[in-house]
């Protein structure tokens, strides 16, 4: 009956771990940092320094849009703060950060009439 069964045999050296060169290991590791800083983190660097660069640029009479949603036009500006007219003779401060997009002319009318 002992050609059903194969019969075990002790291997006389044990085998070389696996695991190969450490290099490959230390290149994967790398490989995922660049794939990580060009899919993450570049985009969002440039999307915070377009962002600040139109915070910047806002000035009296612009049209925007906040954080929260209103829409308004640009009263009057400070080094730090906005002030926002959303109604008629309704005007709000902002912070210049919560500028969410500038409008081109003529949007708060059009948003009046839908």
């Amino acid at each position: 009956m002992s050609f059903f069964i194969a019969e075990a045999h002790a291997e006389g050296a044990p085998a070389a771990a696996p695991g190969g060169d450490p290099m490959t290991g230390l290149l994967f590791f790398v490989g995922m940092i660049v794939i990580f800083y060009f899919l993450l983190i570049r985009p969002q660097q440039k999307r915070a320094k377009e962002h600040r660069k139109m915070v910047e640029a806002v000035g009296k009479g612009d049209e925007i849009v906040t954080n929260g949603g209103v829409l308004g036009k640009i009263v009057d500006v400070t080094d730090q703060y906005l002030s926002v007219e959303i109604a008629d003779n309704v005007k709000i401060k902002l912070q210049r950060n919560a500028i969410s997009n500038v409008l081109p002319k003529g949007s708060l009318k059009a948003a009046e009439k839908e």
